[in-house]
């Protein structure tokens, strides 16, 4: 039987069923009923609070919307359809405020208007005849200047072609600017004309890849490249400008902003859409902008490890300095570095971009009998050298030797340390200014004299071995080390030298001397042949008072002798020494010994001289007839090229065993 509590409406209880007690002994259990009016007001509230957060939901995505739409920002910033101007014109005022002289290209309409602005406004403009050879000219400028080194290629095959020159670039620590065409935002994907996924071929080989997509955001992201490029580890960085950011506006909106008359609702809602794009791409595009430079930030040592560096080089007795191409990067001048390496008196090897950082005749340049010396030396000091295949990953040094590396790269500097060498002081910082500290630290340091002593005897026991070797004829045709030694004997001082080869330039590389700091140019770690054309014509127009020489191989000069073309038309003279032996020299010598053929390693003996002639250079052959007037062509080469004509000596040279036992992997 069921029975209604007391006070209680509408619920029932069992009989006899029992609540909480109380003092008052057992009370009925109450259970409280829902009145009609009381279930409308829950739903109402909850149908409320659902509306609520649709309206939210539907205001926030409307807000999205609009924001990714541009609408927002055109309510605050003016559209100007009727101005002529475009896109590149931003990028010439950014690249003129920072200090750009030269803009390196090949022509391509995706990237016209930046090639006309930058012209308009005092950068010189210099195309190529290939992609490559404009990005090897920037990376040039870049390590000769100090300054950021600018190449422009049109969209699709034209940033293609530029691949390994980026990845160059990257590998020898060059900052770098890359500009690329590409299609316009709207139709990426859609089969535009040379349109392809850009950013990803870039990713592995830049600091940084960005695409823009309006004409308000060009100054931004290239002043933000320009500082990503410098800064830390250099190196380049690539900035994509699709074609509809750098044309005016009445050229876009013919092109994408729709037809001006349309049936129906979703033509109506395109042609809207299409329009909006086009404002948007170009709403606040003139507003006035920063253009100056943002600050560069370069890791420094700490007084600490400059500290510690300089206690345990003031003991020791046979210390060592390897000065890597990162010692000659900003902000440190060469010569601020050449004069803290000469106050510490220390031995020192030079590589790469450092190569004539000590003059010639200095007691502490060392060229030779490196992996002797390194194996005896108690301490060494990697001021950006790095423990990779050009120190056979760190195999070389001796037991118990202190290590001391510096390096702006964390990778670089550690590299292979857990494996062939440990340093006692790993300082990731800048070489160039960490050497200058250690100088000011140790004032009065003296190098003992009887280590010195016992190096130069060794470097100038191996000169004498190397002058013997010179002077041996060859089997046929001229011997390449008595070539070398010739030209070397008539540099003049403001000599600029760029390598271009494997065998050939290997053997200059213990044989020519630069004359002064920053005047030797070679690719680096990636060892890329075909970068003589580019470098050359970038150190030339860096220094166009300077002498500048390319020292190809037969096989690398066909990379770019087309080139010449381009130093007739932009009076950029220069001396190409080629050394001619038919053959892929530095692959077939360990080729034929290992694996007993030669294939794909022979060449002719091609009239290079003539093909340079041709394209408006002058050309001299060299055979073994020319010996004894060798210095005379040498000299009228020279003439010829003061005279403003790009020279190339096609030197005919036989095979010598100076390289015997160096291999090309």
């Amino acid at each position: 039987m069921w029975a209604w509590p007391p006070g209680v409406g509408g619920a029932l209880l069992p009989e006899g069923a029992v609540g909480g007690g109380g003092s008052e002994g057992p009370s009925p259990l109450i259970v409280t009923s829902l009145s009609p009016s009381s279930i409308t007001m829950d739903l109402l509230t909850a149908v409320g609070c659902a509306v609520a957060v649709l309206l939210v939901t539907t205001a926030v995505a409307l807000l999205g919307a609009a924001h990714h739409l541009g609408l927002l920002y055109q309510l605050f910033h003016k559209v100007e359809p009727k101005s002529p101007r475009h896109g590149g014109e931003l990028v010439a005022d950014v690249l003129k405020a920072h200090g750009v002289r030269f803009v390196f290209t090949l022509a391509g309409g995706h990237i016209s208007p930046i090639l006309v602005a930058a012209e308009k406004v005092g950068i010189r403009v210099v195309d190529t005849r290939h992609e490559a050879t404009a990005v090897f000219a920037a990376d040039a400028v870049s390590r000769l200047s100090g300054r950021i080194g600018v190449a422009v290629v049109t969209a699709g095959p034209g940033v293609t072609n530029a691949v390994t020159a980026i990845k160059n670039a990257q590998m020898a620590e060059s900052p770098l600017l890359l500009i690329g065409g590409a299609a316009a935002s709207l139709q990426k994907g859609r089969g535009a004309l040379q349109d392809i996924d850009q950013l990803s071929l870039f990713r592995t080989l830049c600091k940084a890849c960005v695409s823009v997509r309006t004409v308000r955001q060009i100054v931004p992201t290239l002043r933000h490249a320009i500082a990503t490029a410098q800064s830390g580890t250099p190196g380049p960085v690539f900035v994509e400008l699709p074609i509809d950011v750098l044309y005016p506006f009445h050229v876009v909106e013919k092109e994408v902003g729709g037809p001006k008359s349309t049936r129906g609702l979703r033509g109506k809602l395109i042609q809207w859409y299409l329009k909006n794009y086009v404002r948007n791409l170009f709403v606040g595009a003139w507003e006035p902008r920063d253009v100056t430079p943002l600050p560069v930030k370069v890791p420094l040592a700490t007084e600490d490890e400059m500290q510690r560096c300089a206690e345990l080089l003031s003991r020791a007795t046979k210390p060592l300095v390897l000065v890597g191409s990162q010692a000659m990067l900003p902000p440190t001048p060469a010569e601020e570095l050449r004069d803290a390496l000469e106050a510490l008196g220390i031995p020192c090897y030079l590589g790469g971009a450092a190569r004539g950082l000590l003059p010639p005749d200095s007691p502490l340049l060392l060229r030779h009998n490196r992996r002797d010396a390194l194996r005896d030396a108690d301490l060494v000091l990697l001021a950006g050298s790095v423990c990779d295949f050009r120190l056979s990953y760190g195999r070389l040094f001796g037991r118990g030797a202190v290590i001391v590396a510096v390096n702006r790269d964390r990778v670089q500097l550690l590299r292979n340390a857990d494996v062939f060498w440990r340093p006692r002081i790993a300082v990731r910082g800048d070489a160039a200014s960490f050497v200058v500290g250690l100088a000011q630290r140790l004032r009065g340091f003296s190098c003992p004299t009887h280590w010195l002593q016992r190096l130069r005897e060794a470097e100038q026991k191996k000169e004498r071995a190397n002058r013997e070797k010179a002077a041996t004829p060859t089997a046929q045709h001229l011997n390449p080390m008595d070539v070398l030694y010739r030209m070397d004997a008539l540099l003049p001082p403001d000599s600029l030298l760029v390598a271009d080869g494997g065998d050939f330039v290997g053997t200059a590389a213990y044989i020519v001397r630069p004359r002064r700091p920053l005047s030797w140019l070679d690719p680096g770690a990636f060892g890329t042949l075909g970068v003589g054309g580019g470098f050359a014509l970038g150190a030339k127009l860096c220094r166009p008072e300077a002498e500048v020489w390319v020292i190809y191989g037969d096989g690398s000069l066909g990379y770019s002798l087309m080139e010449f073309d381009t130093f007739v038309r932009h009076k950029t003279p220069i001396i190409a020494l080629v050394g001619n032996d038919a053959c892929w020299s530095q692959i077939a010598r360990e080729q034929v010994a290992m694996l007993g053929s030669n294939v794909a390693c022979g060449l002719e003996f091609v009239d290079y001289h003539a093909a340079a002639e041709a394209l408006g250079g002058k050309g001299f052959v060299l055979g073994r007839p020319d010996s004894k007037q060798l210095d005379a062509v040498l000299r009228t080469a020279q003439d010829e090229c003061r005279r403003g004509r790009p020279v190339l000596i096609n030197a005919l040279i036989g095979k010598t065993d100076f390289r015997e036992g160096s291999i090309s992997v």
